[in-house]
């Protein structure tokens, strides 16, 4: 079982999100036999949005998850809320795809706006800001990048727009990039806060969470699925798998096939103490939240307690948090000096789910059955967006309507070789960061 880097982060401090998010609501431990017409195996943000969505049209659903709402990648990350991908722009995702493609390209222009208006729609004390999100770019060159995005996108009736060099020294306060682009409908919030309102939310509305309840295996029989828990099983017509990148974490026997096309990335997150009205007027000052081009990616946002949010990436395993703060805080120095001095009260990790092409899989399972995983650092949005879009297709939705891009499992050869040396990729991101192109 891994590691619940929530209470006690490896090498760190312990999450911000952890220490001031009040508790979620109190989620009893599967006993025994459940039915029900949709399980839902994980309650992150995919999952717990998924049985809100169904709830909302009167379908009985069970969710189990193997910790807390909230525990896994979806509690942990910075928060920040991106309309797009990481690296797949529009063209490339239907030209894949196809129509498909076309109707999941439509599905991520507007999951940011989709969270927002989730949020606003259950009340939920998230510390939202959709104040946008910004993406500059670190050398002249990239500037290419920048371009195409804000094409692709805009044909698509995406809001971007391209800036210079001048417009993104203006909007974040710093002389490090050569321009970039924004898309007005992303920005950020508590993703553990979001987790637990989600969670909320879905029981209000009549959804049954059952924490510390692990999924050991699944199975059809007698047209129902069956899925096995430690002290209980649910049986149910239609089934979601929503664990993303914790899918071989916790039962090796869950899918395997789905858990080793996923390499699990752990990444790490960091607050500084609060920063000074005098600051805050200069760095960043219309709160939105950016993440460049690097492929060490900078990023950092502020959060409701005025607390600059970001972190980074290390390689050798010791003393991380204590080489963390010396690098990352370097580089805040560098990249807004007016700060002075940087130093965190926090510093804590997780997963990222990466694919080896940087798009997530969408799969079926079997009759009413699906799962996804392979987030690539783009969860926050795109999760509850997939929430109904899984709900439409347990109600019956056809998949020509879907947004939802199907294959079949495609593990990863060597997996395991591949997750312990995936790590080592940062040497080669760093060397690409300092090529132009």
């Amino acid at each position: 079982m891994p590691t619940d880097f929530l209470s006690a982060s490896v090498e760190g401090t312990g999450s911000l999100w952890a220490t001031v998010t009040p508790p979620g609501p109190s989620c009893p431990t599967l006993n025994g036999t459940v039915h029900t017409d949709a399980i839902v195996i994980g309650a992150g943000f995919t999952g717990l949005s998924t049985a809100l969505n169904l709830r909302k049209a009167g379908v009985e659903v069970v969710v189990i998850e193997a910790a807390e709402p909230g525990w896994g990648a979806s509690g942990r990350n910075n928060g920040q809320v991106i309309p797009t991908l990481s690296r797949p722009d529009p063209d490339d995702i239907e030209a894949r795809h196809g129509a498909a493609g076309e109707r999941f390209v439509r599905l991520l222009r507007d999951c940011a706006s989709t969270l927002f208006d989730t949020v606003r729609e259950h009340g939920i004390q998230a510390e939202a800001e959709q104040a946008g999100w910004v993406q500059p770019v670190h050398s002249p060159g990239r500037m290419a990048i920048a371009e195409r995005r804000v094409r692709q996108w805009s044909r698509r009736g995406a809001p971007v727009e391209l800036l210079d060099a001048g417009q993104v020294q203006k909007m974040l306060g710093s002389q490090a990039w050569h321009g970039g682009f924004w898309n007005r409908s992303g920005g950020h919030i508590n993703p553990l806060a979001l987790a637990r309102g989600l969670a909320r939310a879905a029981i209000e509305a009549g959804a049954r969470i059952y924490a510390q309840t692990p999924a050991l295996d699944f199975e059809r029989r007698e047209g129902r699925w069956v899925v096995r828990t430690p002290s209980g099983e649910v049986r149910a017509r239609a089934l979601v798998l929503a664990t993303n990148t914790y899918t071989g974490e916790f039962s090796s026997a869950l899918a395997p096939r789905i858990a080793r096309e996923v390499i699990p990335i752990r990444s790490w997150q960091m607050a500084t103490q609060p920063l000074p009205e005098s600051v805050r007027a200069t760095v960043i000052p219309g709160r939105q939240a950016l993440s460049d081009t690097h492929g060490e990616l900078y990023f950092a946002r502020f959060d409701a307690r005025h607390r600059l949010i970001t972190g980074g990436a290390i390689l050798l395993p010791f003393h991380r948090a204590d080489r963390l703060r010396a690098a990352v805080g370097a580089r805040i120095e560098r990249l807004w000096p007016q700060i002075g001095e940087v130093r965190f009260d926090y510093v804590w990790n997780g997963y990222v789910g990466m694919t080896d092409d940087f798009m997530p899989r969408f799969h079926r399972l079997g009759p009413d059955a699906w799962a996804w995983a392979g987030c690539n650092g783009r969860a926050v949005g795109l999760s509850v967006a997939l929430g109904g879009e899984f709900a439409k297709a347990v109600r019956g939705v056809p998949e020509a309507e879907l947004a939802l891009p199907f294959t079949e499992p495609a593990p990863l050869p060597l997996h395991g070789i591949a997750r312990r040396v995936a790590p080592l990729m940062l040497l080669r991101y760093r060397r690409l960061d300092r090529m132009e192109i």
